[in-house]
């Protein structure tokens, strides 16, 4: 979000004072347009005070196909890494909702895109390993443009690599809630996103494999309005709710004690 005091909304285009749309959790009080948060905005606002910590830090990327488009792979990520402060498009987290312990994930969009190269898949298949291993839920927070491009073939490795891990943990009973936010497209809708126990989303957001242009322009259709928003997808089943970013860490605990049959 830009540093002036005043911002236009992307949605509705209403000029408004910034301190409003941060006190309202980043989200336009006039059309309730969402902004994206980073991975640590969204953990401090979700998880108990002073009680998380970042994990699986010591994974870190790597340049395995020397890959160089107008810029080499490694200036990227050294770039997506002074700019975000983050090592990696997912941060890991151990800690408590509402007192609750819980394995959460969370991705950044502002570090390239919320690619997710061959660091992305490994955090998250230890994010899944661990909830497993600890017997603690697991929540994981999207926000991606897909597969990394810059690792090719490896990159793709991932979505059935997060996917087999899923399924071992749905084996062993554990509750992974699943959080899809704007944008969740590519490889991260075609694997762990899309199988939560609960798969829900944040409003409006952006959800799908190809995008729209692509689609119309290979089925030569019009798509329909809103095509791959949050609301429409949850219209055609394809999600099982769609909460305001405000109500969702109450949401995250009611699912949460639900699952575990822990009520308060």
């Amino acid at each position: 979000m830009e540093k002036s005091l005043w911002i236009r909304c992307n949605k509705c285009g209403k000029i408004q004072y910034k301190q409003d749309i941060i006190d309202n959790f980043y989200v336009c009080p006039a059309c309730n347009f969402h902004y994206r948060l980073t991975a640590l905005q969204r953990a401090n606002y979700l998880l108990d005070k002073n009680s998380w910590k970042i994990i699986d830090e010591e994974i870190q990327p790597v340049d395995p196909l020397k890959f160089k488009d107008s810029k080499t792979y490694k200036q990227r990520l050294e770039e997506s890494q002074n700019k975000t402060s983050l090592t990696e498009a997912v941060i890991n987290i151990t800690g408590t909702i509402d007192g609750i312990p819980v394995i959460m994930s969370i991705m950044d969009f502002s570090f390239i895109g919320g690619s997710m190269g061959s660091v992305v898949g490994e955090r998250i298949t230890r994010a899944i390993e661990r909830a497993g291993k600890e017997k603690k839920p697991l929540i994981i927070i999207s926000c991606s443009g897909g597969a990394r491009m810059q690792e090719g073939i490896l990159s793709l490795m991932q979505l059935a690599k997060t996917s087999a891990a899923l399924s071992r943990l749905d084996k062993l009973k554990i509750p992974y809630i699943s959080v899809l936010c704007d944008p969740t497209t590519g490889g991260v809708t075609a694997s762990f996103a899309m199988l939560g126990d609960i798969n829900i989303a944040e409003p409006y957001a952006l959800i799908g494999f190809a995008g729209p242009r692509v689609i119309e322009q290979t089925i030569k259709e019009k798509l329909p309005k809103n095509f791959q928003r949050a609301e429409f997808l949850l219209q055609h089943g394809l999600l099982d709710d769609v909460v305001p970013r405000k109500n969702l860490r109450e949401y995250l605990i009611k699912a949460l004690r639900l699952l575990l049959n822990k009520p308060k």
